[in-house]
């Protein structure tokens, strides 16, 4: 609580790197309900600008190394929940 956490997410892929890749981070609360995307990435970052993570999430990740990590400053307990981070290197899916 408090204090930035960084949530890892690593990749391998059998294409190419190019900018063509996406990354969406989603997040859902541990008391369930929507799903809602807090996190995409396509050549840059794109954090969300609604909802409880808005201005808190930073791009800590290098796609050339098959890094597609997150930040989010300031955790509070009610940010728990399930996060789930989704790479598409077309056409390797």
């Amino acid at each position: 609580i408090g204090e930035q956490v960084s949530l890892k997410c690593s990749f391998k892929s059998s294409s190419p790197i190019t900018e063509s890749l996406t990354v969406d981070w989603t997040y859902r609360p541990l008391t369930g309900g929507q799903m809602e995307t807090i996190f995409h990435y396509q050549s840059v970052p794109y954090p969300t600008t609604v909802g409880k993570f808005k201005d808190r999430i930073s791009w800590v990740g290098n796609v050339a190394k098959g890094d597609a990590s997150i930040a989010i400053q300031s955790p509070v307990m009610s940010d728990n929940g399930t996060f789930i981070c989704s790479v598409k290197n077309p056409p390797d899916v």
